[in-house]
């Protein structure tokens, strides 16, 4: 790292780490993870396919689905060029803009894809509380126009991450803790005061926070709506049509609590747990979300299983 004598410090380079103890072991784990990078990206690009090319498919909850694909693709799409680096060609470093650059679309996608999320919950009510009033409410303008604002709102909230990034002072310390750049862990190599990166860190954690408890909040209206459905087999179709969603807040929430959970409880974590989590946190949402809407939504199935056939005849 290179130091100039101003009140800034010129930052040369950052190294990268893959898993901890397995750097012997690298060039092959690179094959699963190589793997799943292209499932998630082809699986995505085949949801967003499907869903342009079927007229049938022009609905309020399929647009929410393809910004999921599309948060899917811009967060598999931020890692990919320096897990790739790290693993298959064990080139670990990355210069100071490039990280502060990758960490701003990471951050900004996870935060997109946390808003989609909530909005598909809130559609998933507006669905089964008001089915006939649905199609008025969320117009293709209306749904255009909630996709452009918590996207707006997602990049803006972590816009000053790199920008107080590129202010703190780097002395000694250039080794950061994942295969990745992330804010928080950037952050930590400062030997200036980092207050500030660390209250405003906090406080977008705690945004998306408000978001998995709206989310919660907005189950707990349909379960409470779909209880005041006389018939038990609309009961049934009512909630059929949730689960995806719940899979997908699943799968995206679930690593995010374990996390929080081991780094306020647990003293002295596996260095291995963390970073094998963070992984997970990044590689998993993008490759399962696809697998789980095409598995479970029978309008997607049917569409995908079609489009198989006619290139297959």
């Amino acid at each position: 790292m290179t130091i100039i004598n101003t009140s800034h410090v010129e930052i040369a380079t950052f190294f990268l780490v893959g898993i901890p103890g397995l750097e012997y072991a690298h060039i092959w784990i690179s094959i699963p993870i190589c793997s799943m990078y292209f499932v998630a990206i082809l699986g995505n690009c085949i949801i967003l396919f499907i869903i342009k090319t079927e007229a049938s498919l022009h609905e309020p909850m399929y647009y929410f689905l393809s910004m999921l694909a599309l948060s899917d693709l811009g967060l598999s799409l931020s890692s990919l060029p320096t897990m790739l680096r790290t693993f298959l060609f064990n080139a670990p470093t990355i210069s100071a803009n490039t990280c502060f650059a990758q960490e701003f679309f990471i951050h900004g996608f996870t935060a997109c894809e946390s808003s989609v999320l909530l909005i598909m919950s809130f559609d998933r009510f507006l669905a089964i509380h008001n089915p006939l009033r649905y199609s008025s409410i969320l117009t293709t303008v209306r749904v255009a126009q909630i996709g452009v604002v918590f996207s707006l709102k997602s990049f803006l909230l972590v816009l000053p991450f790199p920008i107080t990034l590129r202010k703190l002072k780097y002395c000694n310390k250039s080794q950061l803790s994942h295969s990745y750049c992330l804010h928080q862990d950037v952050m930590k190599l400062a030997c200036s005061d980092n207050q500030i990166n660390v209250i405003y860190g906090f406080f977008v954690a705690l945004c998306g926070m408000v978001d998995f408890m709206l989310i919660v909040v907005s189950y707990i209206l349909i379960l409470k709506t779909v209880l005041g459905i006389a018939s038990q087999k609309e009961q049934l179709k009512a909630l059929n049509t949730c689960t995806s969603h719940i899979c997908a807040v699943i799968i995206f929430y679930l690593p995010i609590i374990n996390l929080a959970i081991v780094h306020r409880f647990v003293r002295h974590a596996s260095p291995l747990f963390n970073v094998l989590m963070a992984n997970i946190l990044l590689l998993v949402p993008p490759l399962m979300n696809p697998i789980v809407y095409c598995i479970k939504t029978r309008q997607i199935r049917i569409r995908v299983a079609a489009k198989l056939c006619q290139k297959q005849i």
